[in-house]
């Protein structure tokens, strides 16, 4: 046999494989046509919804929390004002920036309200924590109290249609204005964080997201059928993409039929990768969350022990915070059982504050820090803590996990919002540990207020990954956010018209023929 003979043979072969599997793909590709349009009209019609939430909905006017110089060597003895309340043990002991002068706020339960009282005279200010609640609100949407006669203010211990899981933070207070537009904020008192604002388009634009999305209609005692229903109508989009992208390998290149036809392959070389990424992340994220939502990850440290302790504040404070703008206070303990002031610094002269809704919008999404770094001094000498911050962070991950240092691979300060930590946490600055085993898990810690912030299993990192790069695209952040936002809806409103659309017409043309 001679070798073109041989080569004859292959090429024969080729193709004849090449043929096969065209028939198959074109066989799966008209099986599912008709459902994954469908789906492709549903879940990319709705997917759309959430740039369009993100980009017109309402947000902060204000992105820096509420600050004021702090002159505190005149104030009454902290210990004193603890000891006439009777407090002896608290989760968080802090100097808050309140609407009319600064006060000591005092967490000593999770969900409990927190309590204020004057530094001055130590007298407590009874059910202050819903007023530092509106205030905070009209901080951060740029209110005035005479505009902005408030409705109602509830508070949340847990997450709801309307404050899903997604948002990290609780407790939280709703703060709800008179208005037509019923403009309403969620506010954290402990964090002086804005975690989320909402009026009547974002609310009805999140309704139908939530709808034809993520199906919040399904009955909570079902999670199953609705991660299986789900699962398998995203997996038919995938199949219907993925044997259009054998088809097209493997069918000769030529723009043959009618122009509906003719557009729907032409498109298919641009959007049937994208619709790949799309549906395949999709089914990865629904399978991995669909039977349960996370739960609240945040977890705070055990409460400082506060009997005995003195805090001469008072005393040390012009020495210690000479040549300094100390824009914050807290009392933080570390696991040697050493009280420490955290003073928080302020940012550095001539930054300038976002302004506008789109310049906001980008700052809180790359994580634009909202405070100075932090200096730590003994509370009872007065003097420098030297291990500082890193160190503070190494024993809160010790104490949230029980693995020493050891255990701990890499670690570092993250300072903006990515893929591994991202803006729906609310809290920055935190430091990032990654453990080895047996952990096997990347801890977030947060040395402001000492808690817990996040917890990423690495079992949970693949998804994570895919969900943000392939579902939400996040690799076209370096173009900024508005590109990201004009790429997807672009893709998408092209997948629906020519891939949807024409699809379905030349399916319902086949059909009736």
């Amino acid at each position: 046999m001679n070798a073109t003979v041989v080569t004859d043979n292959a090429r024969n072969a080729g193709q004849g494989t090449r043929a096969r599997l065209r028939v198959i793909a074109l066989r799966f590709h008209l099986a599912v046509a008709l459902i994954g349009g469908l789906v492709l009209l549903a879940w990319g019609g709705s997917g759309l919804l959430h740039p369009l939430m993100v980009t017109f909905g309402p947000q902060q006017s204000v992105y820096y929390p509420p600050a004021r110089a702090l002159a505190l060597q005149d104030i009454m003895p902290i210990e004193r004002i603890l000891a006439n309340a009777g407090i002896t043990t608290a989760l968080a002991v802090k100097i808050v920036v309140a609407e009319s002068d600064n006060l000591l706020q005092v967490t000593q339960g999770e969900f409990d309200a927190r309590r204020y009282f004057s530094l001055t005279d130590g007298r407590e200010l009874p059910d202050y924590d819903i007023r530092h609640a509106v205030f905070l609100v009209r901080h951060y949407l740029g209110l005035s109290p005479e505009d902005s006669a408030v409705r109602a203010v509830d508070k949340l211990t847990g997450f709801t249609p309307d404050y899903p899981w997604v948002n990290r933070l609780l407790p939280v207070y709703r703060v709800s204005f008179d208005r037509d537009d019923n403009l309403a904020a969620y506010v954290d008192t402990q964090t002086n964080a804005l975690a989320g604002v909402t009026n009547n388009f974002k609310e009805t634009v999140q309704a139908g997201f939530r709808a034809l999305h993520t199906w919040g209609w399904f009955p909570a005692s079902g999670p199953w059928l609705r991660t299986a229903a789900i699962a398998a109508l995203v997996s038919v989009l995938f199949v219907m993409a993925l044997s259009g992208v054998v088809m097209l390998i493997t069918m000769r290149r030529r723009m043959s039929g009618n122009s509906a036809r003719r557009w729907h392959r032409f498109a298919g070389w641009g959007l049937a990768l994208p619709l790949l990424a799309l549906s395949g992340s999709g089914v990865f994220h629904v399978l991995q969350y669909g039977v349960t939502e996370r739960g609240k990850a945040l977890q705070l440290s055990p409460p400082i022990t506060l009997t005995g302790v003195e805090f001469p504040l008072h005393e040390q404070w012009q020495r210690m915070t000479a040549g300094l703008d100390v824009t914050t206070v807290s009392i933080v303990e570390d696991a040697d059982g050493r009280h420490l002031y955290r003073l928080g610094l302020a940012l550095p002269r001539g930054q300038t504050a976002p302004s506008g809704a789109a310049a906001i919008r980008n700052a809180r999404f790359d994580g634009v820090a909202r405070t100075g770094p932090a200096l730590y001094v003994d509370a009872r000498t007065g003097e420098p803590w030297p291990a500082g911050d890193e160190a503070l962070a190494l024993q809160l991950g010790e104490r949230f996990t029980g693995a020493g240092p050891d255990a701990i691979v890499r670690h570092r300060l993250v300072t903006r919002f990515g893929p591994e930590y991202d803006f729906r946490n609310k809290r920055l600055p935190v430091w990032q540990l990654d453990y080895g085993a047996p952990i096997n898990a990347t801890v977030f810690v947060d040395t402001t207020s000492g808690v817990l912030a996040d917890v990423t299993h690495d079992t949970d990192k693949p998804e994570r990954w895919s969900f943000s790069m392939l579902h939400k695209w996040n690799f076209l952040l370096a173009f900024g956010r508005p590109t990201q936002n004009i790429v997807v809806v672009v893709i998408v409103l092209g997948a629906i018209i020519f891939m949807a659309g024409f699809g379905l017409r030349m399916n319902l043309v086949r059909r009736r023929r």
